[in-house]
């Protein structure tokens, strides 16, 4: 079964970019620390999920994922596209059910490597302020003061679109939740 390696995509930065939302000096700098998780998960525990007990983890000649690179490449491919697992599998070269196995193994090893590096999600709004540093006010309008000049009185004034939309929008529903979408009759 054929399947799609990082060796193969590597040269195409723009096609990259595509699949994984990140530049290959970004995904050059993920690769150590999400090999020393991924590695630290494997020393405890088996791709199936249960503790370990006698062997160490050693990649098989025939492993669908070889290298760190492709194992990042994977799962970073996953969490782009967010394809069906039969499909990501069928991308990768394996079956469902290990496509599952290794999803269920690189997102806990991605995570870790992320909050070595400082980059993971904020799950709060706290801590969202605290690493845009702005107030949890401007942090759940999603307003950040801009150092620009005043504009003329009369003019259009173009708004910024909130870098994250989304959690300006869950954030504001939150505060008041009375607001909620209506859509016109059909």
């Amino acid at each position: 079964m054929a399947s799609v390696r990082f060796v193969d995509v590597q040269s195409r930065p723009t096609e990259f970019l595509d699949l994984t939302s990140l530049t290959l000096d970004e995904f050059q700098q993920l690769v150590p620390p999400f090999e020393a998780a991924f590695q630290a998960h494997m020393a405890a525990w088996r791709l199936d999920g249960k503790p370990r007990t006698a062997r160490r983890f050693s990649v098989y000649q025939n492993c669908p994922l070889p290298t760190p690179a492709d194992r990042l490449f994977f799962i970073l491919t996953y969490l782009k596209t967010y394809a069906l697992q039969v499909v990501q599998g069928r991308l990768f070269g394996m079956r469902q059910s290990k496509a599952n196995q290794w999803i269920h193994v690189l997102l806990p090893a991605l995570l870790t490597a992320l909050r070595t590096l400082g980059d993971a999600p904020a799950r709060s709004l706290t801590a969202l302020a605290q690493r845009l540093g702005v107030s949890e006010a401007d942090a759940s309008t999603g307003a950040t003061p801009l150092a620009e000049e005043e504009p003329t009185p009369g003019a259009a004034v173009p708004t910024a679109a909130p870098a994250a939309p989304l959690l300006c929008e869950l954030a504001r529903k939150k505060e008041n939740p009375s607001l909620t979408t209506v859509y016109p009759p059909a």
